[in-house]
C-alpha cells in the first residue's frame, strides 16, 4: 500500500478532523458535568491572576478566554481540549518533516500517538497537563529550527513558547533542562553562538510577573507540587519502590503504542549513529526528561503521578520511525492500519461505557442543576446578584461556572481563622451578593449575615449571604 503526497495530506488532516470532532462529541454527549481539573481552571479563570495556590495561570487564561466566547456551554471546553491536542499533532507533523523526505514517515509518527492514551482517552479534560502539549511540541519546532539555521525570528518563538509552556504547568522545565543539553553539545562542536542568547528575551519577559507574584505568594505553587509528590515523609524503600513503579508504568503505558509500531517495522535492528545530529537531538528531548522524572523520583524517593508525563511521550513517534526507517515496509501498512483503527474506535468506546456505566463520577455532579435551584431560592429574596461565590475550585467553582451572573470566585480565606488573610484579598467596592460554601457553620464577615442555609447531596453546607437588609 502505497500513497502519493497529496493523499498523505489528506489522510493527516482527515484524521486530525476526525479526532477533534470525535472527542469534542463523546465527552459532551455521555457528561453530566465539566471534569474536577477543567472546573477548577474556570475558578481560576474568574478572578484571573498571575498565578494560583495550585499552578501557573495558562490554563486558566485559556478557558476564560474560551468562557468569554462561549459562556457555560460544556461542549466548549471539550473543544478546547481537542484543539490543544491536534495543534500539537500539526507542530509534530511539522517537526517530522525537519527529518525525513517521505511523508509517509511524518504520518507514521503521528498516527502512532494514538497508541499512548495521553493523547486520546484523557483528553476531555481540559487541564495544567493538556494546556502543555502545543507548547511543548512548539518550543521543540522552534528549539530545533534555531539550531539549524539560527534565525532571530527562531530564536525568539522559542523563548516565547517555552515561557507559556513554563506558565502551563512547571514540570516544563524538564525539557528545557534537556535542551539545554543539546546547546551544550552544540557549543562544544561550535555549531551554534550567542545569538541563540536572544530566546531570553521573551522567556524572561513573560515570566516575570509570574516570578514577582510567586515571591509575593510564598511560592505557594511550588510548595502544593512538592505536596502532591508525598515529598518530606519519605523512607529508604521509597527511593527504590516509587522509582521502580513509575518505570512500571512507562511501559504499560507505551505498550500499545509499540504494539502499533509492530506493524509498520519489521526488525527492531539498527545502528544507532550518535554522530548522527538529528538522531542526536531526538534522543535528547525524548528520553533526557524521563531519565530527569526517574532520578527526581530516586533521589527525593517521591511518587511520580502517571497523568504528569502526559506531554513527555509527543515525539516517541518520530523518535521511532526515525532510529528503524530502514526497517519499514511502506507496502505492507495494512496491519498498522488495522490496528490503528481498532485503538482510535476503542478508546472513545471505552470513554463512552465508563462514562455512561459509572455514576459516582466527577462529571456526574448535578452542578447546573443545584445552581439552577440556588439561584431561583435567592431571586425570590434579593434583587442584587451573585457576584462572588467563596469556598473549594469544586463546589464553588461549579456555582462560579454554571450560575448566570458569572460570580467570581474566590478561596475561603477565613478557614485560616484569620480575617486578615480574607479582608486583603476581598474585591474593592464589592457591592453584590455573595456565597459560601464550607463545612462550618461561620458567614459572618464585613457585615454579611447567612441568611439561607442548602445541605447538597455531597453533605456539605452551603451559606448564602447578602448585604441587603433583612
Amino acid at each position: 500500500m502505497t500513497f502519493n503526497k497529496r493523499n498523505i495530506n489528506n489522510l493527516f488532516y482527515t484524521f486530525i478532523t476526525t479526532h477533534l470532532i470525535l472527542w469534542t462529541l463523546v465527552p459532551t454527549i455521555t457528561n453530566n458535568n465539566l471534569p474536577l481539573d477543567t472546573i477548577e481552571a474556570l475558578a481560576w479563570g474568574s478572578n484571573l491572576d498571575w498565578g494560583f495556590n495550585k499552578h501557573p495561570p495558562a490554563s486558566a487564561f485559556f478557558v476564560e478566554m474560551f468562557y468569554q466566547i462561549f459562556g457555560s456551554n460544556d461542549w466548549a471546553y471539550y473543544l478546547l481540549s481537542q484543539i490543544f491536542v491536534v495543534i500539537s499533532f500539526f507542530v509534530v507533523w511539522k517537526f517530522s518533516e525537519e527529518f525525513f523526505d517521505n511523508k509517509t514517515y511524518g504520518l507514521l509518527s503521528v498516527l502512532l500517538l494514538e497508541g499512548i492514551y495521553f493523547y486520546n482517552f484523557t483528553t476531555p479534560e481540559f487541564n495544567v497537563n493538556v494546556c502543555q502539549l502545543p507548547f511543548w511540541t512548539l518550543s521543540v519546532l522552534y528549539a530545533w529550527k534555531g539550531f539549524k539555521n539560527n534565525k532571530t525570528i527562531d530564536w525568539l518563538l522559542f523563548g516565547l513558547f517555552a515561557a507559556i509552556g513554563i506558565l502551563s504547568k512547571y514540570l516544563f522545565i524538564y525539557l528545557l533542562i534537556a535542551m539545554d543539553v543539546f546547546f551544550a553539545y552544540m557549543i562544544i562542536k561550535k555549531k551554534v553562538n550567542l545569538k541563540s542568547l536572544i530566546s531570553l528575551i521573551p522567556f524572561f519577559l513573560i515570566l516575570l510577573p509570574h516570578l514577582i507574584w510567586l515571591t509575593e505568594n510564598d511560592y505557594i505553587t511550588i510548595t502544593y507540587g512538592l505536596h502532591r509528590t508525598g515529598a518530606g515523609d519519605q523512607n529508604f524503600q521509597d527511593h527504590l519502590i516509587f522509582p521502580i513503579i513509575f518505570l512500571g508504568k512507562q511501559v504499560s503505558i507505551l505498550i500499545p503504542f509499540f504494539i502499533m509500531s509492530f506493524f509498520v517495522i519489521s526488525k527492531f535492528k539498527s545502528k544507532i549513529n550518535f554522530k548522527d545530529q538529528k538522531l542526536l537531538f531526538l534522543l535528547i528531548i525524548n528520553i533526557i526528561p524521563i531519565l530527569l522524572m526517574f532520578l527526581t523520583s530516586m533521589i527525593m524517593g517521591v511518587k511520580i503521578r502517571t497523568m504528569w508525563m502526559t506531554p513527555f511521550y509527543l515525539f516517541f513517534g518520530v523518535l521511532i520511525i526515525y532510529i528503524f526507517q530502514l526497517q519499514i515496509n511502506l507496502n505492507k501498512l495494512k496491519g498498522f492500519i488495522l490496528a490503528f483503527l481498532i485503538l482510535f474506535i476503542l478508546s472513545p468506546f471505552v470513554y463512552t461505557y465508563i462514562s455512561i456505566t459509572e455514576t459516582n463520577k466527577r462529571t456526574d455532579y448535578g452542578g447546573k442543576q443545584i445552581a439552577e435551584e440556588i439561584e431561583e431560592l435567592w431571586k425570590k429574596k434579593y434583587k442584587s446578584k451573585i457576584d462572588l461565590v467563596i469556598g473549594d475550585e469544586w463546589y464553588a467553582g461549579n456555582f462560579s461556572y454554571h450560575l448566570s451572573s458569572r460570580p467570581q470566585w474566590m478561596p475561603d480565606y477565613e478557614e485560616t481563622q484569620n480575617p486578615k488573610d480574607w479582608s486583603k484579598k476581598w474585591p474593592k467596592n464589592f457591592k453584590g451578593g455573595y456565597i459560601v460554601i464550607r463545612n462550618t457553620p461561620v458567614c459572618i464577615f464585613h457585615g454579611f449575615f447567612p441568611t439561607l442555609e442548602f445541605d447538597s447531596q455531597e453533605n456539605t453546607t452551603l451559606y448564602i449571604c447578602t448585604n441587603e437588609k433583612k
